[in-house]
């Protein structure tokens, strides 16, 4: 079995990417989905945030989100304690996840696989490249934000120049190179 990471900055077209390795018949784990989930179904997790945070970070409904937001909107030192506690479990589930599947291919999509470090989880390492212009305009229609709220989120990201050096291949998407023959070029590589 072959482990793929795909990445990407926010707007590069991932999960457009992640839909046409599905196709192909490659196992595909959402790490972003599967962490959202595991934030409110991990004894491991809930423990750890609960001892960071305090016990109001939970509830009835589970995470409050909010909160969390707020407490590590401007205090790097918590976001990267609250990522040594998600990080590590998120890696361990897609480990059990991986060891289950019967494909050839398996893939880690993750907008922050160098910055998570599961690229180490990874045999290859898929870089979904797009302009910062480019980009810039598709979030801010997809999530109806400003331009101002998309290039705050660009900031918790390595850039594009600093993961095509660290990626294996790079697929551009971005409105001028069709995506599909580059997937199979990379496809017929491996």
């Amino acid at each position: 079995m072959i482990t793929i990471g795909l990445t990407g900055g926010i707007g590069s077209g991932k999960s457009v990417v992640a839909s046409l390795l599905k196709l192909y018949g490659m196992s595909v784990y959402i790490a972003d989905e599967e962490s959202k989930r595991l934030l409110n179904t991990s004894p491991v997790i809930r423990e750890r945030l609960t001892a960071l945070m305090g016990s109001s970070i939970y509830d009835t409904a589970g995470l409050n989100r909010p909160l969390m937001a707020s407490l590590i909107f401007n205090d790097a030192m918590l976001l990267e304690q609250v990522n040594a506690v998600i990080h590590p479990e998120v890696a361990l589930h897609f480990k059990a996840w991986a060891s289950r599947q019967t494909t050839n291919f398996v893939v880690l999509e993750s907008a922050i696989l160098f910055e998570s470090g599961f690229n180490h989880l990874v045999d290859i390492c898929l870089l979904v490249y797009a302009p910062r212009d480019l980009r810039i305009k598709r979030v801010m229609l997809r999530d109806k934000v400003s331009e101002s709220e998309v290039l705050q989120r660009m900031q918790h990201q390595i850039p594009d120049e600093e993961k095509r050096i660290l990626a294996d291949y790079v697929i551009h998407n971005d409105d001028v190179h069709a995506v599909i023959p580059q997937i199979e070029r990379w496809f017929y590589l491996n």
